[in-house]
C-alpha cells in the first residue's frame, strides 16, 4: 500500500480545473537556514491522503535540485545516491533534450538553469483567493528566515478560454496509479505500478527503483522535471492558416497537429469533425487506444497526443516504461482571437513532469518521441507542435490517396528555463531538517 500520508499531495493529484498556481525559486546561502526551512515547510505541505473535498485541491509541494540539496549541508553519501541526471543538472543535459539554438541555456531565463535555484516551492489552487491563502501560509515558512531568499517567481492561471495558450483544452490525460485512490482518464489502461511513480515501490519491471540512501530519504519521494515553455501562438496561427485550404480545414490540421479537435475532443474517436460535448466529457475524452488506427488516417503517429503516449500503439520499447505525469499551468496573458502577429508579450506554460526514472521517462520521451521520431517509424520528423527543429521542419499527414505533408513548420514552443529537482517525502523533509552541520 502507498503511505499517502508521507508523500507530496503534487506528486499523485491531478491539478483542479479551473486552477491558479504560482511557483517560487529560493536560494539557500546558510545550511542551517535551509534546513530551518525544509522543516517549517514541512508543516505546510499537503499529503497525498488528503480526504476528497475542496480543500483537497489546494496544496503546496516543494522540491529541491542537486545544488539544493548540497546547499542544505546533505551527507557526501546522500548526495552520490541520486541520479546522475539530476546530480548533472537540466542545462547540462540540453543536447540531450534538444535545448539547443534559441532553447539553449544561455538565452533561459536567469537564475533558471543556474546553481543558484536551490529550492523550488508550488502552489496550487482552483482560483487565486485559495492560492494566496496557501502562499500566506508557505511565507510564514520563509519570511524573516535569513539566510534563504526568494529570486523568481512565475504566476499562472486558467486563461478565459480555459485552454492552454494555442488554443487546445489541457489537462485532460492522468494515468491511474496502483494504491492511490485515483482514478485515472484511460479505462483502457490498467493503472501504472506504483514504483513508476513514487519511490520504494516496485515499478513495470517489478523491481524497486534505484532510491537515495538513508532509506528515510528517498522512500516516497520522486524526481520533478520543471519547464518553463515560450509558446509562440501568432506563429502557430499563421503556420495553419497559410496551409489550410479554408477555416475548417484550419481547424482539421491543427487537430491533425494535435491529435485533438481544440475542443479536446480526441480524433480518435471523432476523426472527421469537433464534438466539443465529448471534448469536455472527462469520462469520455481520454477513453481510446490507438490499436485499430495503426497508420494513423484518425490519429497521425506523428501527431503531438500520439507521440507523448502512443498508448498501445507498436513502437519501439515499452510503452509503460515511459509513462509519467505531465502537468501544464499557463502563464501570460491571452493572445486575442484571431491575431497574426506576435505582440512581443511572454506566454507559455509552465510544465512539470513526475517520475521516478528521469531517464528512461522524462528525457526518453523528450529525445526519442518529440525531437525525433525513428522510434516510433517517423524517420526524423519531430513532434508538429513542441518539438525541435533542428533535424527537420515537416510534419506528414497520413491520407488517402496521398498523405498531406506540412513543410517549413516552425519552432513554435521555445524553453526559458528548467531544472531537474527530487520532491522528498514529508518524512525526509523532517529528517532533513534535522541534520547537523
Amino acid at each position: 500500500m502507498l503511505e499517502l500520508g508521507d508523500i507530496q499531495s503534487g506528486v499523485l493529484r491531478p491539478r483542479p480545473a479551473p486552477y491558479a498556481a504560482t511557483y517560487i525559486v529560493f536560494r539557500i546561502d546558510d545550511p542551517a537556514a535551509g534546513r530551518a526551512l525544509l522543516g517549517r515547510l514541512a508543516s505546510v505541505v499537503a499529503s497525498a491522503a488528503h480526504p476528497r473535498s475542496p480543500a483537497a485541491d489546494t496544496w503546496v509541494s516543494v522540491a529541491l535540485t542537486y545544488h539544493g540539496l548540497e546547499a542544505v549541508g546533505l551527507p557526501r553519501d546522500s548526495l552520490e545516491s541520486f541520479a546522475w541526471e539530476l546530480r548533472q543538472g537540466m542545462a547540462a543535459r540540453a543536447k540531450a533534450l534538444g535545448d539547443i539554438g534559441e532553447s539553449a541555456p544561455e538565452h533561459w531565463e536567469k537564475p533558471l538553469g543556474t546553481s543558484a535555484v536551490h529550492v523550488v516551492l508550488v502552489a496550487v489552487s482552483p482560483d487565486g483567493t485559495r492560492l494566496e491563502a496557501a502562499l500566506a501560509r508557505a511565507r510564514e515558512a520563509y519570511d524573516a528566515l535569513h539566510g534563504v531568499e526568494a529570486i523568481w517567481r512565475q504566476d499562472c492561471h486558467a486563461l478565459a478560454s480555459g485552454k492552454e495558450p494555442f488554443g487546445f483544452k489541457d489537462g485532460i490525460a492522468h494515468p491511474a496509479i496502483e494504491g492511490s485512490g485515483i482514478e485515472g482518464t484511460n479505462t483502457h489502461e490498467r493503472p501504472l505500478a506504483a514504483g513508476e511513480l513514487v519511490l520504494g515501490y516496485p515499478d513495470e519491471t517489478g523491481s524497486l527503483p534505484p532510491m537515495p540512501r538513508p532509506d528515510i530519504l528517498g522512500r516516497n519521494g520522486t524526481y520533478v522535471a520543471f519547464r518553463k515553455l515560450h509558446q509562440r501562438v501568432a506563429a502557430f496561427r499563421r503556420a495553419l492558416k497559410e496551409r489550410a485550404r479554408s477555416p475548417e480545414d484550419e481547424e482539421l490540421l491543427a487537430a491533425k497537429m494535435m491529435g485533438r479537435w481544440r475542443s479536446g475532443a480526441p480524433l480518435a474517436l471523432c476523426p472527421l469533425h469537433d464534438d466539443p460535448e465529448l471534448g469536455a466529457d472527462a469520462r469520455r475524452n481520454n477513453d481510446f487506444l490507438f490499436a485499430d488506427d495503426p497508420t494513423g488516417y484518425k490519429t497521425p503517429p506523428g501527431s503531438h497526443i500520439r507521440r507523448a503516449n502512443p498508448r498501445d500503439a507498436s513502437v519501439a520499447g515499452v510503452v509503460r516504461l515511459h509513462r509519467m505525469i505531465r502537468r501544464g499551468t499557463a502563464y501570460g496573458p491571452e493572445l486575442p482571437e484571431g491575431v497574426l502577429e506576435d505582440d512581443g508579450v511572454d506566454r507559455g506554460l509552465m510544465f512539470a513532469f513526475v517520475g521516478a526514472h528521469l531517464g528512461r521517462q522524462f528525457e526518453f520521451v523528450q529525445s526519442e518521441w518529440i525531437n525525433q521520431g525513428s522510434g516510433l517509424g517517423l524517420g526524423d520528423a519531430s513532434d508538429p507542435v513542441v518539438g525541435s527543429r533542428a533535424v527537420s521542419d515537416a510534419y506528414t499527414i497520413p491520407a488517402r490517396p496521398i498523405p498531406r505533408r506540412a513543410r517549413g513548420l516552425a519552432q513554435f514552443v521555445v524553453t526559458r528555463g528548467g531544472e531537474y529537482c527530487f520532491m522528498p517525502g514529508l518524512r525526509a523533509l523532517r529528517w532533513i531538517a534535522e541534520l547537523r552541520g
